[in-house]
């Protein structure tokens, strides 16, 4: 019978911390109260785009967090691996004690690009039209701003913003999230290493610039005065990388992930001063890193908190 209870309780204890020596996620979806540190994943569905279907949520909780600790959002890339990018922040979110979470956008529940890089805001996004404009609440950006309370809301955390790392795929998501979200509670943001970019370009037709999509009527200023920083390895520079988009739309930006982070870079500051506006941004050259995940990952938070 002690034994039994003894294994019973070591059952419970490690649901409840929710991680094992690895930090790798168990199988059971664990929902993150309060007081509960640890890594794993729950589903999330409080959210309208794409009828409810769930999302799963990874996380990691350092053991010294509080009501205080600080939220960063991570945003994968193509291969739709949550879990490897909150993996991959677990070392530094202990370090600087922040919260890291996840969402996993699979392909199940978005798929192709118009769903996850280009988050739904039309229904053929390398094809707009007024006609097709999707309503907003069904836009992909539109799950990260109400996850945000609901997560705040389970640990009871009073963080009034958060950060974000979105890297490759991910960084195409957030560097568009900032231009059709205005009214974002985004803090620090980093932008690291998308494979082409929605330019601050009024005559490239979107999704490579703002002509004939409603992003012709953005605020330039709001725009600019996020505390966004493009990071790039300086080995990143692979023409032929793997699904990296070509055509001369694509390559009026540059023929490898390199040259288009400083064009893009280039464009925003050009129209900054043109229009005499405020310009918050900066660009960060990784030196010799190339378009690992885990090393843009440890870069970023460096970037985040010191």
């Amino acid at each position: 019978m002690k034994l039994i209870k003894l294994i019973l309780f070591f059952s419970l204890f490690n649901l409840l911390s929710c991680s094992d020596d690895s930090g790798l996620t168990q199988n059971t979806p664990v929902i993150p109260i309060e007081n509960l540190t640890g890594t794993g994943f729950f589903e999330y569905s409080d959210y309208s785009p794409f009828d409810g279907k769930l999302l799963r949520i990874f996380y990691h909780i350092p053991e010294n967090s509080d009501t205080n600790t600080e939220i960063v959002f991570v945003f994968h890339g193509n291969g739709r691996n949550a879990k490897d990018y909150r993996d991959a922040m677990i070392l530094k979110s202990n370090q600087y004690n922040f919260i890291t979470i996840a969402p996993e956008f699979s392909y199940s529940n978005f798929p192709g690009g118009d769903k996850y890089n280009l988050a739904n805001v039309y229904v053929d996004g390398d094809n707009p039209t007024p006609s097709t404009l999707n309503d907003e609440d069904e836009w992909t950006f539109s799950v990260v701003e109400p996850l945000f309370d609901y997560f705040k809301n389970l640990q009871n955390n009073s963080s009034l913003k958060y950060h974000i790392f979105g890297h490759s795929a991910g960084g195409q998501f957030v560097h568009r999230f900032l231009m059709f979200k205005t009214n974002t509670r985004a803090d620090k943001v980093i932008i690291s290493a998308p494979g082409w970019y929605t330019c601050t370009d009024y005559s490239a037709t979107f999704p490579y610039g703002f002509s004939n999509s409603i992003l012709e009527n953005i605020s330039l200023e709001n725009l600019f005065d996020n505390n966004l920083t493009l990071l790039i390895g300086d080995l990143d520079n692979d023409p032929n990388a793997s699904a990296l988009r070509h055509n001369e739309y694509a390559d009026a930006q540059g023929l490898n992930r390199f040259d288009r982070a400083n064009y893009f870079f280039n464009k925003a500051n050009e129209i900054a001063v043109d229009s005499n506006t405020i310009f918050q941004w900066s660009l960060v050259i990784n030196q010799g890193a190339d378009h690992s995940f885990t090393t843009a990952s440890d870069k970023a938070a460096d970037l985040i908190f010191n």
